[in-house]
């Protein structure tokens, strides 16, 4: 990965930064884009990285992230898309601004992104990109309308891109976890407590682990070494599909 370009976003926490991390130790030039520009900058000094502020929400902002990573660098490489958030609440109480939110986001965002990147991963005759999905793009929870909706259709989108991409060494893929120890999966124990009328510390093992047959939270570093290997030369022949690390969520 030594002198690729990665963009990751989301980058400010979680796994987004645990990939930036990564990325950074293998070589690669980080370009780390988030709407918390606080941590953000903070985050990119230590590994001396290249932060942008971008809400990811608007079109403008995402021809912007692209257009600055390949004029810092000459070059783009790698797409990280990861940036997304959660809403838990039942369908009828669900808000239209919330379901508009996470759409742009975390579908019309990666598409985007992905559309201004690939002309320059087309000339390069090399590519990655990886959808940071969730076993949620597999499978269906209730409460979870448009996170849910979202990560399918990012699947579709991984596959899609990944058929137009082969011609050219491009490959993409979607990394499909269960829960993360991340603050999207913190700060949303409460939301899920409420929901469903139990305690917050009943969330964890009767809502989050229910369904997985490793009882734990996947730490952010876990899924940083799966995008590492899709990054390699090995995994070129990986393309079009999830790679699932949901502790046996989908094998039962």
């Amino acid at each position: 990965m030594k002198n690729r370009t990665a963009i990751i976003t989301g980058a400010a926490s979680g796994i987004g930064l645990a990939i930036s991390k990564k990325f950074a130790e293998d070589g690669a030039n980080v370009v780390m884009a988030d709407i918390n520009d606080r941590d953000g900058i903070k985050e990119a000094e230590k590994i001396n990285a290249y932060f942008i502020k971008s809400d990811l929400t608007k079109q403008e902002d995402c021809k912007s992230l692209i257009d600055k990573a390949y004029n810092k660098y000459g070059r783009i490489d790698i797409l990280v898309n990861n940036a997304g958030i959660q809403h838990v609440a039942p369908i009828d109480e669900f808000p239209e601004e919330k379901w508009n939110f996470i759409i742009n986001l975390m579908l019309t965002a990666p598409f985007l992104l992905t559309k201004y990147a690939w002309p320059y991963l087309k000339e390069n005759k090399w590519g990655r990109v990886i959808n940071v999905n969730s076993v949620h793009g597999l499978r269906a929870s209730e409460f979870k309308s448009a996170y849910i909706s979202a990560k399918h259709g990012l699947m579709g989108l991984t596959k899609t891109t990944a058929l137009e991409g082969a011609p050219y060494g491009i490959t993409v893929n979607s990394i499909c976890p269960a829960y993360v120890r991340t603050p999207l999966v913190e700060n949303q124990i409460s939301d899920q407590a409420k929901t469903h009328n139990i305690s917050e510390d009943e969330v964890i093992e009767k809502i989050m682990l229910k369904k997985a047959f490793v009882k734990k939270l996947i730490e952010p570093s876990e899924i940083a070494e799966i995008a590492s290997f899709l990054c390699k030369d090995a995994a070129s022949t990986i393309t079009g599909t999830s790679i699932t690390a949901d502790c046996g969520w989908t094998a039962s």
